[in-house]
């Protein structure tokens, strides 16, 4: 049931959380730790971490950022292979893998958006070694060589620009080295699971160095389509990365990588939580679904194979020249990212509906940096940075071969009738209209779309430090951002009811039959009528009493789209904005370090590119039921572009603006160190993509704010052990969000973010004098019970928004390494050792009203490796 109660708001809510931070500042210390060990370079015990957070090499102590670091070693001994898996370590990031292998999203401190629609910006910004990718599908695939990965706590827009308005993830990977080495990996597990890993690296000359690393990974489905007996959320994909790094010189050095990867892969395993009214439909045209009570036996019912492929490819050059007490950095990036899939959209054995989406991307950037490093108490960071994109989808739905007799049954058609071809509901339909015999829902396609996207964006950024006195830094930073979007949108809606509007259908029928009255069939004529005789027709044509057509609207579920651009609407956005920054730093000590900053970030407008995608209410206005004959003058009407069953909505979001307080405290001590930040963050005109059981909704809500605060800490109480503890509160809120599809949402939580969000690990080496050494490693992650959602826009909805679905995670998992001296390791994981079950997404059934579905997480994976390192 949604909840009034806000909480404390605003600046009471952050000093609250302030004053409790400044106690546990003078409490006595506790054996805490962050799940960010050190990197390969340094020893385990000295806890110093090199972070590129701030674009300059700095360690995590004086680094004045919340953020979260994971090295490649925690990585490799963890198993985690990729930006999926990364969330266990890091307790304010949150990622979920939605209808495809490529549909992921990624949250930090509960901001983010899906990844289901191309258009939409995302709010954290993923970068790999310093590039830009601008969607999620172009980020998962396995994590090749990495040297850590950084996850920057909220907005940093200054420095990243118009993608990191809720935070960044950053990926450093290892540069070619001048002494050859490399490795070799196995790994072989449960569900016939297959890994294989390599790298070389070394020199070609005395100046050039090279590196080339690959991996395969395949795994047998850990669910089941049962009635075609097919396995589904397997894994198959490869990657494969070359890289040179030139050094002409000691101060100038050229990094340029290539990479391909592709996934080929049958997924998501979707289950029924709620089955509806129209289950005994789905089962009359002899289809099956799930039940609810087996939601976690991992069993589907589809009437085909699903198909995702994703193919992400590209290049990057980096130089880096160093001037002395200047230092110039260059990236240049060319990408391109396919991502197709084929899916079963009503999650049935029945043959009712299929979608297809064959998209492509292509990305340019560019960025340039120069830096400072002066001995006096200024300096400097200044940059400039150009991104252009463009998008192109070709998508349709396929009418499946069982939908109208489904549809028919629903309708309220006898099913022996229907099922033995007997003249029904429909062909009653067609004879009226003038449709063809049986072509209603019976042409091969439902829509056919064709989306574009232009998207060009520049920005100047920078940074100066004041050193005031030895150790303490004042830091003032700008970012300017202008972005502009050209986009193209044309849909071809082919089910002959979706294009009758059944009020004015009504209207024509009824003074065509009244010989007192003129024979309406357009507006025009509409609108000549006296006021008395529109308001007579309209009140009879919008009663369900009267007018028997209107029940069969929920059937129309794809009326004619209006092409943009048009003569009303341009297709254009154009954004810009300046977000800066302002923050003091403090050494206290040589160990303990203290920062307090305002930041503001910005993300540029997102648009719909999807068939939902409508004009805005200043432009296009529907009479009652949809009628265009009583619709109100709006510049779509009067330009004479108004379709049947046109209807308001969106065609893009506006621009999310975002800001954060806070305050940190970061200490490292022999054998213990510990950070703490404590933020007050809002975004306003937070872009939300909520799906509404036949499409999806894009909308600014008007303000989302989340007050918390973020602690991890290390401690090595004894040679060879490691704890790690990392804690995240959030206390969120819907500061205004008045037009949501769930109603008004204002002073409401918004559902999906853990109040509290746990990543904790102990790591034990035992070395013997051989050099041999055993790696012992058990880490946990928890978040607390929370509401998936808000409800759902139908089910719920019908309920009061009562019976709202929760999750709760609470993930073992757990690791043994035994590394010889020669180079040569063996191991064993688990992930999910304890076969934690929980739901990660629910949705409304698609064309199933009262029905619910959702995603089941995956279940306990385990295995063995074998490693060799020259």
């Amino acid at each position: 049931m949604l909840s009034n109660k806000a909480g404390f708001a605003g600046s009471y809510r952050f000093t609250l959380l302030a004053g409790a931070t400044a106690i546990a500042f003078t409490a006595p210390s506790v054996a805490f730790a962050q799940d960010g060990d050190p990197e390969v370079e340094a020893p385990e015990s000295s806890n110093v971490i090199i972070v590129t957070a701030s674009k300059r090499e700095t360690t995590l102590q004086e680094t004045p950022i919340s953020v979260s670091v994971t090295s490649g070693e925690t990585l490799q001994n963890a198993q985690i292979r990729d930006v999926l898996d990364l969330q266990t370590v890091t307790p304010s990031l949150r990622v979920s893998q939605l209808q495809t292998s490529s549909a992921s999203t990624f949250i930090i401190r509960g901001f983010g958006n899906g990844d289901n629609n191309f258009g939409i910006e995302p709010s954290v910004g993923v970068f790999i070694d310093g590039v830009f990718r601008s969607r999620s599908a172009a980020a998962l695939g396995d994590l090749p060589n990495v040297q850590r990965i950084e996850v920057l706590n909220g907005p940093q827009s200054t420095l990243f620009g118009k993608n990191a308005s809720a935070g960044v993830i950053s990926v450093v990977t290892r540069e070619p080295q001048f002494e050859f080495g490399g490795s070799v990996e196995a790994v072989y597990g449960n569900f016939n699971t297959v890994v294989l890993k390599g790298d070389i690296t070394g020199p070609i000359s005395e100046n050039i160095a090279f590196s080339i690393d690959g991996n395969y990974q395949r795994r047998d489905g850990y669910s089941t389509i049962v009635n075609l007996d097919e396995e589904q959320n397997n894994r198959n994909r490869w990657s494969a990365r070359g890289q040179l790094l030139i050094e002409p010189s000691p101060d100038f050095k050229i990094r340029a990588i290539a990479d391909y990867s592709r996934i080929d892969e049958v997924c998501c395993q979707v289950g029924t939580l709620v089955q509806g009214p129209t289950v005994p439909g789905i089962l009359a045209v002899g289809g099956q679904i799930g039940a609810p009570n087996e939601f976690f036996d991992y069993d589907a019912f589809l009437n085909f194979v699903p198909t995702n492929e994703v193919d992400n490819y590209g290049g990057s050059i980096q130089a880096d020249w160093n001037l002395g007490p200047i230092s110039i950095t260059s990236i240049t990036a060319y990408r391109e990212l396919k991502n197709f899939f084929l899916s079963d959209i009503d999650y049935t054995s029945a043959s009712i509906a299929t979608e297809t989406r064959d998209q492509e991307v292509k990305t340019f950037t560019q960025e340039f940096r120069i830096a400072s490093d002066f001995d006096g108490p200024i300096n400097f960071l200044l940059g400039g940075y150009y991104f252009d994109e463009s998008i192109r989808q070709d998508s349709a739905i396929q009418n499946g071969t069982q939908i109208r007799d489904f549809f028919e049954i629903l309708a309220g058609a006898d099913p022996v009738a229907v099922l033995t071809g007997q003249p029904t509901l429909f062909n009653g339909l067609e004879q009226s209209f003038g449709f063809p015999q049986e072509s209603i829902f019976n042409t091969p396609l439902l829509t056919q779309e064709v989306f574009e996207m232009e998207n060009t964006s520049y920005s100047i950024f920078g940074t100066v430090d004041f050193e005031a006195f030895d150790g303490f830094v004042v830091t003032a930073g700008f970012n300017y951002t202008d972005d502009s979007k050209d986009f193209a949108l044309s849909q071809t809606s082919f089910d002959p009811l979706a294009q009758v509007n059944f009020v004015d259908a009504f209207i024509t029928g009824a003074t065509a039959a009244d010989p007192n009255l003129p024979l309406v069939t357009t507006r025009d004529q509409f609108q000549a009528l006296p006021a008395a005789v529109q308001a007579g027709l309209l009140a009879a044509a919008t009663n369900p009493a009267v007018n028997q057509l209107l029940p069969l609207g929920g059937f129309q579920f794809q009326p004619p789209f209006l092409t943009i651009p048009n003569s009303v609407e341009d297709g254009r956005t154009n954004d810009d904005e300046l977000t800066y920054l302002l923050r003091a730093a403090w050494e206290v000590t040589p160990d303990v370090n203290v920062y307090a900053s305002y930041a503001t970030g910005f993300k540029a407008s997102s648009v719909n590119l999807s068939r939902d995608s409508r004009p805005s209410s200043a432009d296009f206005v529907a009479g009652p039921g949809g009628s265009t004959f009583a619709a109100p003058s709006s510049p779509i009407l009067d330009a004479g572009l108004a379709l049947p069953n046109l209807s308001s909505g969106s065609r893009f979001a506006g621009p999310e603006e975002a800001e954060v307080y806070e305050i940190g405290l970061k200490a490292q001590f022999d054998g213990v160190g510990f950070n703490i930040a404590v933020f007050d963050q809002t975004i306003d005109g937070f872009q939300s993509l909520a799906f509404t059981g036949t499409g999806f909704a894009l909308q600014n809500a008007g303000s989302q704010s989340v007050t918390g605060f973020e602690f991890d800490s290390t401690i090595n109480p004894t040679d060879g052990l490691v704890l790690t503890f990392a804690l995240t509160y959030l206390d969120p809120l819907f500061d205004d969000f008045p037009g949501s599809v769930l109603g008004d949402l204002s002073g409401v939580r918004p559902a999906g973010i853990p109040e509290i969000a746990i990543a904790t690990s102990a790591t034990y080496t035992h070395e013997w004098d051989s050099g041999t050494r055993l790696i012992t490693r058990v880490d946990y992650n928890h978040e607390s019970n929370t509401p998936i959602n808000n409800g759902l826009p139908t089910f719920n909805a019908a309920l009061g928004n009562t019976q709202i679905f929760d999750r709760e995670v609470n993930l073992v998992n757990a690791s043994m390494t035994l590394a010889l001296n020669n180079g040569f390791e063996v191991g064993a994981f688990a992930r999910n050792l304890l076969d934690d079950q929980f739901i990660t997404t629910v949705f409304d059934g698609v064309a199933q009203a009262g029905t619910v579905s959702g995603y089941p997480n995956q279940p306990r994976t385990y295995g063995g490796v074998v490693r060799f390192k020259f």
